[in-house]
């Protein structure tokens, strides 16, 4: 059926003929260096890749799934009764390249042998009347993804007295510093104009309808030069004159802490294998610890208790008034002690606004009771999970999702700029969300996946720390479109690089989850083989932190900056640490000279 479908495509492998001197390509973005700008990709199919591309910086990978094809396509303004050639670079089994409505004989082309970069090219005519004409490229049902790059349409232009024009070049731009990490843009609408691009140095565009428009996800204290292009059915404009602003400083909530930081999880209410640490016996190479856990009275309530290791299960416990005196003790040296809300057990799902109001006034009774500096959030499992519909992790409307963030801002309300917030999600419901967001458009996929992105955006201005569990995790696919496996210095880097760059929430261009700054990241490690799955030898430990923090020992994997503001390290945990002598925080002190 499909060698038969196939054969019967009007199209051909072969280098198409010159142009006429007075044509032009018409398509627009065909080297897809402004992402998806122009095209429309069925199903969410399409995205922009850096890696394979045919030339330029850019291409576009169109995945097939179920009854989709992945077909990308554009409207392109054509001259009537004219000839014109179709022509792309692809890269994948069974790619399509054609051209519909012509007003005369629709054409494609097609490669059925995958490997390297072909060109396909068809020519055809458009009829006495025709005006525009669909360009489309697309996979075949059941294959893998494929590449397309170069897309041109070659012609007579249909510029001219009656015809479309592209709008003139945005004029009047500024640029404004908002925050430590965002920039608002301002500048003239452009006669005709249907969208606009932003440009900055360094970064991806990406399309605004209207101004002003917020750039997020900006390190403190730099200073970004933008452009604008304008958008319209017939091309896109020259872009701007410059604008350049400088992000204020600070912001974040730094918490106090050193340049690179060492935190631990300790098992302070509970026993296992691992043994109990006393407060006062945790070393001074711990920057923050954490204590574990805080849990809810029932998985909906929102109301969260801590109790010590009672002495019956951790016989050499110490009172909770020796507790509370070591952790004043530990603040008086610089140290950060806070409250870890959820692990492994403890599911929190705050789905009404009861629940939330429980866990604000409930959270905030346990760092009274303990004079603790501020709040980790440890959910996993489904504890946090998407809404079928909710699609835009810039506008959650999940109640979990909504109920968190609303409650973890009246904490830092509460408690001011010196609260700490650090969150340590599973990469299943971070990084997972290049992939899958939620249930996906049509339903199906694990609701779960991306979750955490909606709360990390919507907080990341209030947030310390990110440091994201690179352990007991599934293979990740990552910015270079690999999977990456755990415990290597690879899977860390490529992890650590999606946190540090930035990404397309599921492939999705249009929905970028911004960067987050160097200080605001940490890696997530088990400190020994019996932490967790995804134990990470020291000398690979280092490797990974010479790549993002030096850009040396970086394998094969090329990160997209370097970032010696790499906050540090987080490990689970303390008590694993101790009972595997210490190597993980020795190994820290160590590199960052302890």
């Amino acid at each position: 059926m499909l060698t038969a479908f196939a054969l019967a495509a009007a199209g051909f492998l072969a280098a198409g003929p010159p142009a006429a001197a007075a044509d032009a390509d018409l398509v627009r973005n065909g080297g897809f260096e402004a992402g998806l700008d122009g095209w429309s990709c069925s199903a969410g199919s399409g995205a922009v890749v850096t890696t394979p591309v045919h030339s330029g910086s850019s291409a576009l990978r169109a995945t097939p799934a179920g009854q989709d094809n992945a077909r990308c396509s554009q409207s392109v303004t054509v001259k009537p009764d004219s000839s014109y050639t179709l022509a792309a670079w692809v890269q994948g089994a069974y790619v399509y390249l054609g051209a519909s409505g012509t007003g005369t004989t629709d054409v494609s082309a097609w490669t059925q042998t995958p490997g390297a970069w072909k060109q396909l090219t068809t020519t055809f005519r458009t009829g006495p009347s025709t005006t525009s004409v669909t360009v489309y490229t697309h996979g075949w049902y059941g294959q893998p993804s494929h590449l397309t790059d170069d897309l041109t349409l070659v012609g007579p232009d249909p510029g001219g007295p009656g015809q479309p024009q592209p709008p003139a070049a945005p004029t009047g731009l500024t640029a404004s510093a908002t925050s430590s990490s965002s920039v608002s843009l301002n500048w003239s609408a452009v006669p005709g104009a249907t969208s606009y691009t932003v440009h900055r140095d360094g970064a991806a565009p990406f399309s605004v309808t209207s101004a002003p428009a917020p750039v997020t996800g900006l390190a403190a204290s730099t200073t970004y030069t933008f452009r604008v292009s304008a958008v319209n059915a017939a091309g896109e404009s020259p872009k701007s004159a410059p604008a350049s602003a400088t992000t204020t400083g600070g912001g974040g909530g730094g918490g106090g802490l050193p340049a690179h930081a060492l935190v631990g999880y300790l098992h302070a209410s509970f026993a296992n294998g691992s043994g109990y640490v006393r407060m006062a016996d945790v070393p001074a190479s711990w920057d923050v610890v954490n204590l574990a856990f805080g849990e809810p009275t029932s998985v909906t309530s929102g109301d969260i208790r801590f109790r010590l290791c009672p002495v019956a299960e951790c016989p050499n416990a110490e009172s909770e008034a020796e507790f509370k005196a070591a952790i004043k003790a530990k603040q008086a040296a610089g140290k950060k002690v806070l409250i870890s809300i959820g692990g492994q057990n403890g599911q929190v799902q705050l789905a009404t606004t009861t629940a939330r109001d429980a866990f604000v006034s409930s959270v905030s009774k346990i760092i009274d009771d303990y004079g603790l500096d501020g709040l980790d959030i440890d959910f996993e499992g489904h504890s946090l999970s998407l809404a079928t519909g909710d699609t835009d992790f810039r506008a959650p409307t999940t109640p979990v999702i909504v109920n968190l963030i609303s409650a973890v801002r009246t904490l830092k309300a509460r408690y001011g700029p010196d609260f700490v917030l650090t969150m340590a999600p599973e990469t299943f419901f971070v990084q997972l969300g290049y992939q899958y967001y939620g249930s996906g458009p049509w339903g199906g996929q694990d609701p779960r996946a991306g979750a955490y992105l909606p709360v990390i955006h919507a907080l990341r201005d209030d947030l310390t720390l990110l440091h994201v569990q690179d352990y007991n995790s599934g293979s990740i696919m990552g910015l270079d479109d690999q999977y990456h496996s755990m415990g290597g210095a690879d899977f860390h880097i490529a992890m650590t690089d999606m946190l540090l760059t930035g990404f397309p929430v599921a492939g999705n261009t249009a929905r970028v989850f911004p960067a987050l700054r160097p200080e605001q990241v940490a890696i997530g490690l088990p400190a020994t083989t019996n932490a967790g799955n995804g134990h990470t030898p020291p000398a690979e430990v280092n490797k990974a932190l010479d790549c993002l923090t030096k850009k040396q020992n970086c394998g094969s994997y090329q990160t997209h900056g370097t970032w010696p503001g790499l906050r540090g390290l987080m490990t689970w945990s303390i008590n694993w640490d101790r009972f595997g002598g210490w190597e993980f925080s020795r190994n820290f002190d160590g590199y960052f000279g302890g």
